[in-house]
């Protein structure tokens, strides 16, 4: 599918809308799993908008940095490198009750809101 980059931030935005949603339900692992593809999608946008190409099919955040040639202030780095890691976890979970207690509803609170301000960051490049 060929998506435009206004349209990879909107659903990045309908995506983090989501994961707010998941965490007053309590679904925590689906909450950060939706912090992790909403920053996938806005990144993708971003990566189409600055290289003028469809953005590679992949999750690692750090790669499309790389590939757009962004360089994130200190603080967002720390947590991209952190909630990249999110991925495969919450994604492909080989027990649900680990990942339940690796992510407790205060952790997810703080994955939530650190990724909506680095959506905001990222939606300044656009």
């Amino acid at each position: 599918m060929r998506k435009n980059a206004k349209e990879w931030l909107k659903q990045a935005k309908y995506d983090i809308e989501t994961a707010e949603y998941l965490l007053k339900g309590e679904r925590n692992s689906y909450a950060v799993f939706l912090c992790h593809l909403s920053i996938e999608k806005a990144l993708k946008g971003v990566y189409q908008k600055r290289v003028g190409r469809i953005a590679p099919k992949t999750h690692n955040f750090i790669y499309m940095l790389r590939k757009s040639e962004i360089e994130p202030p200190q603080e967002y780095r720390k947590f991209l490198a952190k909630l990249n890691g999110a991925s495969v976890i919450t994604r492909y979970p080989e027990n649900l009750e680990k990942v339940k207690k690796f992510y407790p509803l205060t952790v997810v609170k703080e994955i939530v809101h650190k990724s909506k301000q680095t959506l905001e960051w990222i939606e300044s490049m656009y």
